[in-house]
């Protein structure tokens, strides 16, 4: 049996033991990383390290630092009473407002990630506060970030349309963007209605509560017992919550108009309010998801492994001997869907477009929607729980054991793996809409 067969079981077996036991999966991961890696693989201590995904870990840990002092002050407690005012009480359009919103910081450049990462915490505990499904509002985050992320702006498109310039292959930035503009939305419509968008559009007269609880500076939920403070923080909006506004909008501009890395900016701007008002930061560190940021880094880290050993260039290079177009790219967007629900979709799109120009050169197929499908199919999957965007999903959650959630958002991403490449294959490859 070859070793990326064996790194492939093993990665499959992991699932399973993660799945029926209550062990966490991040564990397993190191474990495989370091026994496959060294013992079947021949990998060095070092190499193995090398992989540790370390953007990720300060990405989640700086993030998750900032918002749990963000959390602690009240201040999105505050943020949640302004949203639910703008939307006139009517929690169905909150989940839309979010999807909106990460499309356009996707659409004038934001790297998904970066997107999800500023607004899923404000979007999950919107869900926790006022009894919105968590896995409705979180995806359609995430699909947010796919409906914009191939803007001739954003680096995915940038990436995209570069290798297809430099290979001389009929190429439309504008037709790529509108094509995953609206797959997006057809799949968040979908996602709205099993998840019960439709009875949360129902909730407006209920909803309405809220709306005066937040204006008259009282409990929106009298009968919340979440605990989510130590103590009872002051209503309405005080000096520290100002700055702490501030700091959230700073970290914006730092992570956007600077390109500086969100990770380590939050990290800033959390020991800068931490320095304001060091006596309120009691517990803050406790309220971080650390079991999750164990089960994301170990099993990117294994995934890690997997590039190492030449698994996900094995994986990829089937593709080349598939001799149908059509079916050759229905291969490569799968392969683009199940790679990258583990591993970079950045750096898997600037792989997989070289390796399926054969596909996109063959005159009888259009390259415009060959494309479409890959990329669209790369970046759907981007919910899983192991993408960057999906552990932020995982790591934010309130209201939700986190096991649970992890399972829910797990279900999904298989079903989205399943159906999401073929749909984007059946719509852009097949049937010819672009």
């Amino acid at each position: 049996m070859s070793i990326e067969l064996v790194t492939i079981i093993v990665l499959l077996i992991m699932f399973v033991i993660g799945s029926v036991l209550p062990v966490n999966l991040g564990v397993l991961g190191f474990v495989a990383a370091f026994l496959v890696g060294t013992f079947v693989s021949g990998l060095s201590v070092d190499e193995i390290y090398s992989v540790f995904p370390a953007n990720l870990f300060v990405t989640l840990a700086g993030v998750t630092y900032l918002f749990a002092i963000v959390q602690n002050n009240g201040t999105v407690d505050l943020i949640t009473g302004w949203g639910l005012r703008l939307v006139r009480g009517n929690l169905g359009l909150i989940p839309w407002v979010m999807f909106g919103l990460c499309t356009l910081l996707t659409s004038v450049g934001t790297l998904g990630p970066a997107a999800v990462a500023i607004l899923a915490p404000i979007a999950l505990r919107f869900a926790a506060r006022y009894h919105i499904s968590p896995l409705l509002m979180g995806i359609l985050v995430v699909t947010g970030s796919t409906a914009g992320s191939f803007s001739p702006l954003n680096p995915y498109g940038v990436i995209v349309n570069g290798v297809m310039q430099t290979r001389d292959l009929p190429h439309s930035p504008g037709l790529l963007f509108v094509n995953a503009f609206f797959y997006s939305i057809v799949v968040s419509l979908v996602i709205f209605v099993v998840l019960g968008g439709l009875r949360l559009l129902q909730r407006q007269d209920t909803s309405q509560m809220y709306v005066a609880a937040t204006m008259e500076g009282i409990p929106a939920d009298k009968n919340d017992n979440s605990g989510d403070r130590t103590e009872r923080q002051e209503d309405g909006l005080t000096l520290y919550k100002g700055v702490t506004l501030a700091g959230i909008g700073l970290l914006v501009v730092l992570a956007l108009g600077f390109d500086i890395d969100i990770g380590f900016a939050a990290f800033a701007v959390g020991l800068a309010l931490a320095l304001i008002a060091p006596r309120k930061q009691a517990g803050v560190l406790g309220r971080m998801p650390w079991s999750v940021i164990l089960l994301i880094t170990g099993i990117v880290t294994y995934v890690g492994v997997l590039e190492e050993t030449g698994t996900i260039d094995y994986v990829t290079e089937l593709i080349a001997r598939v001799g149908n177009p059509v079916m050759a790219a229905l291969t490569a967007s799968y392969v683009g869907g199940v790679v990258s629900a583990f591993a970079s979709t950045t750096g898997f799109l600037a792989a997989i477009i070289p390796l399926a120009a054969p596909i996109l050169q063959d005159p009888t197929i259009s390259s415009i929607g060959v494309v479409s499908a890959i990329a669209i199919a790369s970046s759907i999957v981007d919910i899983s729980p192991f993408s960057t965007n999906g552990a932020l999903l995982l790591a934010n959650v309130q209201g939700v054991k986190e096991r649970v959630f992890f399972r829910q958002l797990l279900l999904v991403s298989a079903i989205v793996v399943v159906l999401g490449p073929g749909l984007a294959w059946l719509g852009f490859v097949l049937i010819g809409i672009i």
